[in-house]
């Protein structure tokens, strides 16, 4: 009997251990690099992923590739002891270019590859709603089969109504969830004057990624437009998002990763803060 318990506590102890060493790490704040598309253009990519080192950030999500080639971006990143896990492409080239859009994002190594706007004519209606979902899922299909997931990024004229809901409903519900992922900007959940956190509820796991970015106190929600001031672009804790919140929703509905951006002026001086920010909500 001794040496039973003596062999049951061993067992206990290793799998504590086993648990310890399992335990999952904080989320990883990243940043989305259109946040300094200014300097970029000013001061070129390899002074800007510098920028993004001191800021201590590792992973990236990228809008375009500079002046550099994809290759020649992805030996930059490298270099760096960076991550590209994820890039923006433009709506016409995954309707137009799709072969060169993979290969593109093959070259640069992402694991996501997304589209932040479909192209439209006044306010986004049904047609044009159809029209993104057979490109969805025809681009989120050929993905796939490299290994990369697609995903769309809302940008708020999405809610004008659609039967009981609205177009975004229709674009989730009829995009293929083996092919198109979602990623949430906060703000343009907020601007159009709809709950981050019942949204992620409402769609769980659809959502992978996640824009961590702030509207100004007291500037007006309710617009449709997919368009507000890049000067509302806030600190994040200091606008209007209830981000404890929205975080602990995106963490158990499962977003994997999580990407400032901040589209204003000042975004070099606001992004350490906002750093800042996210370290007391847990985050790496």
């Amino acid at each position: 009997m001794k040496r039973s318990a003596f062999l049951s506590l061993l067992l206990a102890i290793g799998l504590c251990g086993f648990s310890h060493a399992q335990a999952p790490s904080k989320p990883t704040t990243g940043l989305q690099l259109y946040s300094l598309r200014s300097q970029t253009a000013l001061r070129g990519v390899p002074w800007v992923l510098d920028k993004v080192k001191e800021f201590g950030i590792t992973e990236l999500e990228l809008a375009g590739t500079g002046n550099l080639t994809p290759e020649q971006f992805k030996a930059e990143v490298d270099k760096r002891g960076l991550k590209a896990v994820s890039s923006h492409f433009p709506y016409g080239r995954y309707k137009n270019d799709l072969a060169n859009v993979v290969k593109d994002a093959k070259a640069l190594g992402i694991k996501f590859a997304g589209c932040a706007w479909i192209d439209h004519k006044d306010a986004f209606d049904e047609a044009e709603c159809r029209d993104a979902i057979a490109v969805f899922n025809k681009a989120g299909e050929a993905l796939a089969k490299e290994g990369i997931t697609f995903f769309y990024h809302a940008h708020g004229y999405e809610f004008h109504p659609h039967g009981s809901g609205t177009l975004l409903d229709l674009l989730i519900t009829e995009t293929k969830p083996e092919y198109v992922s979602y990623q949430m900007d906060v703000l343009w959940i907020v601007f159009p004057g709809h709950d981050p956190v019942k949204l992620l509820e409402k769609y769980g796991n659809r959502w992978k990624l996640m824009h961590l970015k702030d509207l100004k106190k007291n500037v007006a929600t309710g617009s449709l437009s997919g368009k507000t001031d890049v000067e509302n672009d806030v600190t994040l804790g200091t606008g209007q998002t209830d981000w404890p919140a929205v975080l602990a929703a995106a963490k158990k509905v499962g977003v994997q990763h999580y990407f400032i951006e901040d589209e204003s002026s000042t975004s070099i001086d606001q992004i350490p803060q906002s750093l800042k920010f996210m370290k007391t909500q847990g985050f790496e």
